[in-house]
């Protein structure tokens, strides 16, 4: 009996171990947050012992540092598509499609970007709001910003962006919910993001990213105006080469996808573009793995004004092909 009493305290210390490792309280005299709430009092007129008693109600997450170091966007191409291009992100998206069309027109009269795109970006972020995110904000930039050297200042920045929006919207900074890297609402902005480009669409006074779809989609829509959407134009061409003379334009970094080159330059190292396009348009070359081998593509100005929303060839691809599927379906 004895023995057994001493097997259940081991293991409920074990537990208890463990639990620690997976969230646990920010230490009150950490150097970082320290010098962290003097720099916001000093620059923003925060208060000192407020921002201290928030940082002990923030936790730590080993399951944050965990999932930072395994994006998807790690994967090879073939085994992230099938993550964004499903039947059920297609039949969602129809049915958002629907709900909102008279919202949908609106802001592509407004800011001049289609509706599929919208949509697209909604759905591959958050499945149009099912999958919003379950940490608090404030815990994932704290654990980010203080516990993960690699991307600390970044991070730093976006906690004192989100410091700021928050007192800027009237909200609690304790309350909020995002992604595990902090990104909040259906759109997935991060603060710095909300404070630049969120739009009070439905004009209540309010910019809500969590539940309200008019500030939602016009907010998606304002993002891609003010990086320089071109209504009208392409956003990419799959193609065919010959020869290998099209690698040399891949670049030393596997995506460059900012466009750089010329039409003449792309057909001189045997990449084959359709007719018809503006002769002063220019583009960009990439790879990707696909399930039957690589895939050429050509991508165009508004390709890249995707990626800014997710630095990323992978991302940037399944959100034009979700949104070509959700045109074609309509």
């Amino acid at each position: 009996m004895q023995n057994y009493k001493y097997l259940l305290l081991g293991l409920a210390l074990l537990f208890a171990s463990q639990a620690s490792a997976k969230a646990t309280y920010f230490a009150g005299d950490n150097p970082q947050i320290n010098d962290f709430i003097n720099e916001m009092v000093k620059e923003h007129q925060f208060d000192a012992q407020e921002l201290k008693h928030l940082f002990s109600k923030t936790r730590r997450h080993q399951s944050i540092l965990d999932a930072i170091a395994r994006p998807a966007e790690s994967k090879p191409w073939y085994e992230y598509r099938p993550i964004f291009l499903t039947r059920d992100r297609l039949k969602g998206g129809l049915k958002f499609w629907r709900e909102n069309e008279a919202l949908l027109r609106r802001a592509r009269e407004t800011y001049g970007v289609p509706e599929e795109i919208i949509v697209a970006i909604i759905g591959v972020e958050t499945r149009y709001g099912k999958h919003a995110g379950r940490y608090l904000v404030m815990d994932a930039l704290a654990t980010l910003a203080f516990a993960y050297p690699p991307r600390s200042p970044f991070f730093r920045k976006e906690l004192k962006e989100y410091l700021l929006m928050t007192r800027e919207e009237g909200l609690d900074p304790l309350q909020q919910k995002g992604s595990y890297a902090g990104a909040m609402g259906m759109p997935q902005f991060m603060p710095s993001s909300f404070r630049q480009y969120a739009v009070d669409f439905s004009g209540d006074g309010h910019r809500n990213l969590w539940s309200n779809p008019e500030d939602v989609i016009g907010s998606v829509a304002n993002y891609f105006k003010r990086h320089h959407w071109k209504e009208g134009e392409p956003i990419a061409y799959k193609v065919r080469v010959k020869g290998d003379a099209y690698k040399k334009l891949l670049g030393k970094k596997r995506h460059i996808l900012k466009p750089h080159l010329t039409q003449k330059q792309l057909r001189e190292h045997g990449v084959q573009l359709p007719k018809g396009l503006p002769a002063n348009m220019q583009g960009s070359l990439i790879e990707l793995d696909g399930v039957n081998g690589p895939e050429q593509w050509v991508v165009w100005h508004n390709f890249y004004v995707i990626s800014r929303y997710n630095h990323s060839a992978l991302y940037s691809m399944s959100v034009f092909q979700l949104s070509q599927q959700l045109r074609e379906n309509r």
